[in-house]
C-alpha cells in the first residue's frame, strides 16, 4: 500500500518525555498513498474537514513541546481509513463523508480494507499500545488526551461552541478540564456535543485510555479558531497552562 518513497503512517514526538501527558492526534493528516490515486475527491474536498481534522497537528506539535509531552500523530487521511473509528464500522472507509462521494471507498471488498488496516491503522495503533506499555512498564504515569478539531457549521447548523471536551466510562480528567476551559471567561464549552464517545464509534479513548485504566479526555477545538498559525500558538499555550492544572485538581481529589 505505502511505497518506500511515502511517509510513514504515523510520527512520534519527543519520545522520551517524562511528562504525564501522552497526546495523540488521529486525524492530523492528509495524505493519500499514491497507490490509491486521489479517491476520486477533490483537492479542495481533501483539504476540507472530511479529508483531516483542520489545525490539529500544529496544536498538537507546539501543545507537546511546551508540555515536554510525548505526541504520536497519524499521517494519512481519514478518507483512507479513519483511525478513530473501529475498523469494521461503516464509517471507517466512508462512501459518503459530510454529503461528499468518495468514489474511492465505493464497494471496497475485504482485501482492499484489509490492506489499508495493515498499511496506516495497524502501525498507529501498535505505536500508541507501545508507548502506554513502555511507559507503565517504567513506571511513568499516562493522561491520554485525544487532540481532534471540528467544522464552525455543520449541514447549515453553526456550531457557537468554542471547544468541546468527550468522555466515555471514566469522566473525571474530562470534567476537570471542561471547567477549568469555562472558568477562561472567554469561552463556551461543551460536554459530548457535537460529539459523544462510544464503543461503536470510536477507538483510541475506548481502547487506550479505558482498557488501561488511564485517565483521558477527547479534546475537540472548532477549526476556525486554529486555522492560522497564530490560533495553533494561542491554543497551544492554553492548554499547556490548563492541563497540568487539570492534572493538579484530579490529584487532590484522589488524596
Amino acid at each position: 500500500m505505502l511505497l518506500p518513497d511515502e511517509p510513514p503512517p504515523c510520527r512520534r514526538l519527543y519520545p522520551d518525555a517524562t511528562s504525564a501527558f501522552l497526546l495523540t492526534a488521529d486525524h492530523a493528516g492528509r495524505r493519500i498513498p499514491h497507490a490509491l490515486g486521489d479517491l476520486g475527491v477533490s483537492e479542495a474536498d481533501r483539504q476540507r474537514h472530511i479529508g483531516w481534522d483542520i489545525g490539529i497537528a500544529g496544536v498538537t506539535e507546539q501543545l507537546a513541546l511546551q508540555l515536554g509531552a510525548t505526541a504520536i500523530l497519524q499521517t494519512y487521511s481519514r478518507l483512507v481509513i479513519d483511525c478513530n473509528r473501529p475498523p469494521a464500522a461503516p464509517s471507517a472507509f466512508p462512501e459518503v463523508s459530510e454529503a461528499t462521494p468518495i468514489p474511492g471507498n465505493h464497494g471496497l471488498d475485504d482485501a482492499a480494507k484489509h490492506a489499508r488496516m495493515q498499511a496506516i491503522f495497524a502501525p498507529y495503533h501498535s505505536m500508541i499500545a507501545g508507548e502506554i506499555a513502555a511507559r507503565s512498564a517504567r513506571g511513568q504515569r499516562t493522561i491520554y488526551i485525544a487532540m481532534h478539531s471540528f467544522t464552525p457549521v455543520f449541514h447549515g447548523h453553526a456550531r457557537p461552541m468554542h471547544a468541546a471536551v468527550l468522555f466515555n466510562r471514566n469522566p473525571r480528567f474530562s470534567l476537570i478540564l471542561a471547567d477549568l476551559l469555562r472558568a477562561e471567561g472567554d469561552l463556551i464549552v461543551t460536554e459530548n456535543d457535537p460529539y459523544a464517545v462510544s464503543d461503536a464509534t470510536d477507538y483510541g479513548v475506548p481502547v487506550h485510555a479505558e482498557r488501561n485504566g488511564l485517565d483521558y479526555a477527547e479534546l475537540e477545538i472548532r477549526q476556525d479558531l486554529i486555522a492560522t498559525k497564530a490560533g495553533e500558538a494561542a491554543w497551544a499555550t492554553r492548554l499547556a497552562r490548563l492541563l497540568p492544572r487539570a492534572l493538579e485538581q484530579l490529584e487532590q481529589s484522589a488524596r
